[in-house]
């Protein structure tokens, strides 16, 4: 039997029965080692060395396989669990006595891009708002998501508001963050509003002893969970096709205002981010609208017209 399949023999046998590793894993490992050595079949030791190039593999085949592999499209984690496989083999090779070194030991796959938050603009923002009060749910379902537009807010920290946190003649509110940190944010004039119809209605639902800005049909404080089913009720019925979520709201204020302000430390005030480099990503967002702008504004950026000229 050639000598690289034994070893891979072996490696399979020591993650199934000492490790005790699922079919799953197990095909993935082999489905991975099985590519990397094709591909230094192909492209780096050359045919004539066979089978046997899986072991002859240095650090620099390693990092030239991943970066095609980054270049063909597969993701940061997808590389991440290959470069796990070629190093786990390599490893067991190690206790083997058959190698000296890892090649695979020191290699990262590459970053994966950051997800930018998404976001609603405001023609939608004023289709999903634009809720009539003719009913109490509408009512304290309207002075929710306003305020978490308005302000900004964690699902967490609009939860868990008390009658006592919000001052609608100053016109702010205290929101207690992570790390049990306590904020003071501005309440805008709609979420003010709203917040004061809501109010005039609470006493209908709210037990007496309830001191929780909003509440459930139960009286009690409204779960997390609830105003979950409820923002994507009134998206539905908002005929958006968007998902509606709460972090959404809170990603929709903060790309709003920096869009407006440009002033990426009151953001990050505003939002509660210990660090800034949390709050950066929204700059992108600020980023991607001025591009839009520029696409469709400048001579030089505009697409050319379909229409062609009639002479």
């Amino acid at each position: 039997m050639n000598q690289a399949i034994s070893y891979i023999q072996q490696f399979t046998d020591y993650l199934q029965y000492e490790k005790q590793y699922s079919s799953h894993t197990l095909s993935s490992y082999l489905r991975d080692l099985k590519q990397f050595q094709d591909w230094l079949k192909k492209n780096e030791l050359g045919s004539n060395i066979g089978t046997e190039s899986l072991l002859d593999a240095d650090n620099l085949h390693i990092r030239n396989w991943v970066a095609t592999q980054h270049r063909q499209g597969l993701g940061s984690h997808t590389l991440q669990r290959k470069l796990s496989s070629l190093r786990s083999f390599y490893n067991f090779l190690i206790r083997k006595r058959l190698l000296k070194n890892n090649p695979a030991l020191d290699i990262r796959a590459p970053k994966a891009a950051k997800k930018l938050p998404d976001t609603l603009d405001t023609d939608a923002l004023t289709q999903l708002l634009n809720i009539p009060a003719d009913s109490i749910l509408a009512i304290r379902d309207r002075a929710i998501m306003e305020l978490f537009y308005s302000s900004g807010l964690r699902l967490s920290e609009l939860v868990n508001l008390n009658l006592d946190s919000i001052d609608l003649t100053e016109k702010s509110l205290r929101a207690i963050g992570k790390g049990n940190k306590e904020r003071l944010l501005p309440v805008g004039r709609k979420a003010v509003e709203a917040i004061n119809l809501w109010l005039a209605k609470r006493t209908e639902m709210a037990k007496l002893e309830e001191i929780a800005l909003f509440v459930s049909k139960r009286g009690t404080r409204i779960s997390t969970r609830s105003i979950q089913q409820r923002l994507n009720y009134w998206r539905k019925k908002q005929g958006l096709e968007q998902e509606i979520h709460p972090h959404k709201l809170r990603h929709s204020f903060a790309s709003h205002i920096l869009e407006s302000s440009g002033d990426l430390r009151a953001v990050q005030e505003l939002l509660g981010h210990a660090d800034i480099s949390t709050t950066q990503i929204y700059t992108h967002l600020d980023f991607q609208h001025l591009a839009n702008v520029y696409d469709k504004a400048h001579p030089r950026a505009r697409k050319k017209s379909s229409k062609v000229d009639k002479k």
